[in-house]
């Protein structure tokens, strides 16, 4: 099934998310309740961005200095 491109990233997203949480509910039914909004794993909203081709080496660099929650 092809998709307009408008849809194809948040199908692929979607998509994602569904199967990691089903993966994760099978694996760490246990744990999985401190981690829920309301009934879900993830919560419905993402990010996509674009980095205007800059290189990988800044792109990890950027990452490497985003603060972390204690």
């Amino acid at each position: 099934m092809r998709y307009p491109p408008s849809l194809a990233l948040p199908t692929l997203v979607n998509s994602l998310k569904g199967v990691s949480s089903q993966r994760l509910r099978q694996e760490f039914s246990a744990h999985i309740c401190q981690c829920l909004w309301g009934q879900h794993f993830v919560s419905p909203s993402y990010f996509a961005g674009s980095c205007g081709g800059a290189p990988l080496s800044a792109l990890k660099e950027y990452i490497d200095q985003q603060k972390r929650p204690d």
